[in-house]
């Protein structure tokens, strides 16, 4: 498995960090007017150009392709737009090959429960026990395929699916797991609750208020 450092726990969210929340909260919406304004601060605020598209394509498994694909030709214009103005915006690194010679469902296993820290239940339950093709999909795919491409940490991974989970609404059991893992990743819970007001701006209120509930059910669970 790629290495994923983490960053320091703060008190806030880096340019930076704000940056892949508010992409990823404009591409669950589909709001391409500010979604190109969001890539454009994303550049200036120090994303490459490889990690911009990271984002992008890290929510199609949770937006699905439509919204991914409108979100990465947006992303072409906006460079195409920088160029013609004579900015030339860092590509990045790519993602490291994968050397690892394990199954891919275990690699994926592996990854999701080091992002819950907790064993995954065998044999499986719930929805993974009703549609095993399902299971095998999350773990060799979203967890494996993915989630490896060390472009990103683990802990910006979690940014983008939060915030494009709080944004799509209707969602709230994946959101509360989510929160949990982005935790466990070191995200501090005012770094959270910033996320939630990045959202409610370009995400909609009702939805920034249903994570926000979310956020404190995970708050509260794991004080007891």
């Amino acid at each position: 498995m790629n290495a994923q450092p983490l960053t320091p726990p703060g008190e806030s969210l880096t340019a930076r960090q704000q940056s892949i929340v508010t992409i990823s909260a404009c591409t669950a919406k589909g709001n391409l007017l500010r979604l190109h304004h969001a890539l454009a601060a994303g550049l200036d605020a120090g994303l490459t150009v490889n990690e911009a598209k990271e984002v992008l394509v890290q929510l199609y498994a949770y937006c699905g392709f439509p919204r991914s694909l409108q979100g990465i030709n947006t992303l072409m214009k906006v460079l195409e737009e920088r160029k013609a103005q004579g900015r030339h915006d860092v590509v990045g690194r790519e993602a490291s090959p994968i050397t690892s010679t394990a199954p891919k469902y275990e690699r994926g296993k592996q990854n999701l429960e080091a992002l819950t820290k907790r064993p995954e239940a065998s044999p499986q339950t719930g929805a993974n026990a009703f549609s095993p093709e399902i299971d095998v999909f999350l773990k060799e795919h979203l967890f494996a395929d993915i989630f490896e491409r060390d472009v990103f940490s683990f802990q910006d991974r979690e940014l983008a699916t939060i915030a494009a989970l709080v944004s799509l609404g209707g969602v709230e059991p994946m959101l509360q797991a989510h929160f949990g893992m982005g935790m466990n990743t070191g995200l501090t819970e005012p770094q959270l609750r910033q996320l939630l007001a990045l959202t409610e701006t370009n995400g909609g209120l009702k939805e920034a208020e249903a994570g926000r509930t979310m956020l404190a059910n995970v708050l509260d669970a794991n004080k007891k």
